[in-house]
């Protein structure tokens, strides 16, 4: 009798552990893929980059396949945190962090879930990674918007060869928008110019800095940074009178803004990384071993409003931005 009791108690360990096993192909009891997406703010960088995301993952897996958890933290840090914490609790199968402070908030929540970052601009400042090397290692894998810096630069004193003045306009709390407003104005200086950073902390002083600067230089030079692109309205209204130009760091916050920038596809970019996680659910690659993937293409782009209303001819090999 002992021993029929124990093979019983065996068989049904063996089917409770068949059980746990089945179900982890995906976190919900319908088998489907359950993904956490957390997204800094809307704008459409970052819009464009989660449809190419989920249109990715559809596109390998089929619509049924999975369920995507969409939520807007409405450009504040500490409520991406309290996002990617119901994504744990919630033990989805994999987060996307669209955006750095979103990726910073995913970061800290988990180290076992899968964690998938887009539109973020320089993964070892983001996550404070010494020597990095383009591969994050652990739970942490993603994509970068950063198009080459020394062309940003360069766009700058091609669009306006007379300016001797450039300003810094960016958001002090993004940690990617500081590193690139610092390798610009190393590249600047190089040239011979001067150049004054303008950091602002939130959209209430951006008005106020944005001015001071507007009033000081004679060129704007604006990184990918989101405070910014949620705001282009702000910047517009106080450059374009005082025919001050702005060079934008993508096509987002140029077409609201700018005269000119060289921008990647955030659409492409987040079809990359929606691949990046089909690979890693269904095909049960090593998240710690895949290294940062970056935008193939930039794509040399001008605003033709606010140059007309400048008074600037384009430049050729720009294309012109589509008005929506």
């Amino acid at each position: 009798m002992k021993k029929l009791v124990s093979i019983m108690l065996v068989l049904a360990l063996c089917v409770g552990c068949m059980l746990t096993f089945a179900g982890c192909s995906g976190s919900n009891d319908d088998g489907k893929y359950k993904i956490g997406i957390v997204q800094l703010v809307e704008h459409p960088a970052l819009d464009a980059a989660t449809d190419g995301f989920k249109q990715a993952i559809i596109d390998e897996l089929g619509e049924d396949a999975v369920v995507f958890d969409f939520q807007n933290a409405q450009n504040d840090a500490n409520t991406c945190s309290t996002i990617a914490n119901q994504f744990v609790s919630n033990n989805v199968d994999l987060i996307m962090a669209n955006a750095t402070p979103a990726l910073q908030a995913a970061a800290a929540a988990t180290g076992d879930i899968p964690i998938l970052g887009t539109s973020v601009t320089e993964y070892g400042v983001a996550l404070e990674i010494k020597d990095f090397n383009g591969t994050v290692g652990g739970n942490i894998s993603g994509t970068s918007d950063l198009a080459p810096l020394d062309k940003q630069a360069e766009m700058i004193t091609k669009w306006c060869p007379d300016a001797k003045n450039v300003g810094l306009l960016y958001c002090s709390k993004e940690a990617n928008s500081q590193y690139q407003v610092d390798v610009v104005k190393t590249e600047l200086e190089k040239k011979g110019l001067k150049v004054t950073a303008y950091p602002f902390t939130d959209s209430n002083d951006l008005a106020q800095v944005c001015t001071t600067a507007a009033d000081k230089c004679d060129v704007i030079y604006v990184p990918t940074d989101n405070t910014v692109a949620e705001n282009t309205g702000i910047i517009d209204n106080i450059c374009e009178p005082k025919k001050i130009p702005v060079i934008a760091g993508e096509e987002g916050i140029c077409s609201g803004c700018g005269i000119a920038t060289l921008s990647i596809s955030y659409y492409d970019l987040g079809y990359t990384t929606g691949k990046m996680a089909v690979k890693i659910l269904r095909d049960g690659a090593d998240i710690s071993t895949m290294p940062i993937e970056y935008a193939e293409n930039q794509t040399p782009k001008y605003n033709k409003q606010n140059c007309t209303a400048l008074g600037i001819t384009p430049l050729e090999g720009y294309t012109a931005i589509e008005e929506n």
